[in-house]
């Protein structure tokens, strides 16, 4: 049985460490690399991911009509947070026939913000017969489909509140630039005004798909964001953090049916938590037949949570029917631990 063949587009933190789980699996290889980073290009991917040589080369992200991709299965794309901005990238694989796996936070349920352009990916993949999924540790799963998963049990649900303390730190300047860390809280006030930062970028697509699959239709949804100001230095790989200056922010969003608040999503984040005492942690709080509280410490790790489940859902993915989807019409994700080819057999049932 030949290997499932993955194309990487994008090898920032995040996409790096998807192509070294790859590169560890069973069933799969990496046909293709892309990254717009003048000095990637060109390397063997091998080599750039501190392994052995691969024979693939880095390449510049192609064009329309410029890739030859007949021997690909799947795109990983790794590239942006934004439905807009992967949207080109997508219709350049669809074309080409490859199912496709994106972590940009918004095609977690890009009906949500992009209803028009959730219509014209859908649309297209299922002329060209492959899947689409958005997925990733949150949304993707933890504020989404981990509850879900835990309402199955509930005879009855009337309200949920979960929240993620998380630490940002794995993430790459993206993240950290929606999240304002390293400006003055003057700077993060305006760029919250002109949208340059945003917060948690999923928020609206984790409410929409919750209330979705539960069946409730949402009137609004409030959000507020907050600086959380350091009052000590840090620094990551990628920013540094003076005291004074934004570690992350303070971003809650509320759903509401028929004029009740019935989803509560509360999501402080910033580098490096610890260094002021704040411990991490998922808590998730059902109300309902029966109560149902979930409490994770630490959190369930960011960057390896959305490495996880990018590669995780490969198998998910190349079994399903074409379009658009979201992880709630999924099969539960897991682990691949065996030869993922024979785990893609046993989904289509062959």
């Amino acid at each position: 049985m030949n290997e499932i063949r993955v194309i990487q587009w994008g090898l920032g933190a995040m996409g790096s460490g998807m192509a070294r789980l790859i590169q560890s699996k069973t069933g799969l290889k990496i046909v293709y690399a892309y990254d717009q980073d003048p000095q990637k290009i060109g390397q063997d991917l091998g080599e750039f991911l501190g392994g052995v040589k691969s024979g693939v080369r880095i390449q510049r992200p192609p064009q329309p009509g410029e890739m030859n991709l007949e021997k690909a299965d799947l795109v990983i794309l790794a590239t942006s947070s934004f439905t807009k901005e992967v949207t080109p990238q997508i219709e350049i694989a669809l074309k080409h026939s490859l199912n496709v796996i994106s972590i940009a936070e918004e095609m977690a349920y890009p009906w949500a913000q992009e209803p028009e352009l959730a219509m014209h990916i859908d649309g297209l993949a299922r002329e060209y017969g492959v899947s689409v999924l958005g997925t990733g540790i949150n949304p993707g799963f933890v504020l989404d489909t981990l509850i879900l998963a835990l309402t199955g049990t509930c005879l009855a649900v009337d309200k949920i509140k979960a929240a993620r303390i998380n630490d940002l730190s794995p993430f790459g300047p993206t993240v950290m630039q929606t999240q304002g860390v390293g400006v003055s809280a003057e700077a993060f006030e305006a760029g919250l005004q002109s949208g340059r930062i945003v917060g948690h970028v999923g928020f609206k697509e984790s409410l929409y798909l919750l209330a979705k699959t539960l069946g409730w239709k949402l009137d609004k949804i409030e959000e507020t964001r907050f600086p959380i100001i350091s009052k000590v230095k840090r620094e990551t790989a990628y920013v540094k953090v003076e005291p004074g200056q934004v570690a992350g922010c303070q971003h809650t969003a509320i759903g509401y049916v028929d004029g009740v608040p019935k989803i509560e999503l509360i999501h402080p984040q910033q580098v490096l938590p610890h260094l002021e005492g704040i411990e991490t942690g998922d808590y998730i709080d059902i109300s309902g037949q029966p109560d149902i509280h979930l409490a994770i410490k630490p959190e369930i790790p960011g960057g390896l949570g959305t490495m996880a489940m990018a590669v995780n859902m490969i198998p998910q993915v190349l079994a399903a029917r074409p379009g658009l989807l979201s992880m709630a019409e999924l099969p539960v994700p897991a682990a691949l631990m065996g030869d993922i080819r024979e785990l893609l057999a046993w989904r289509k049932g062959e």
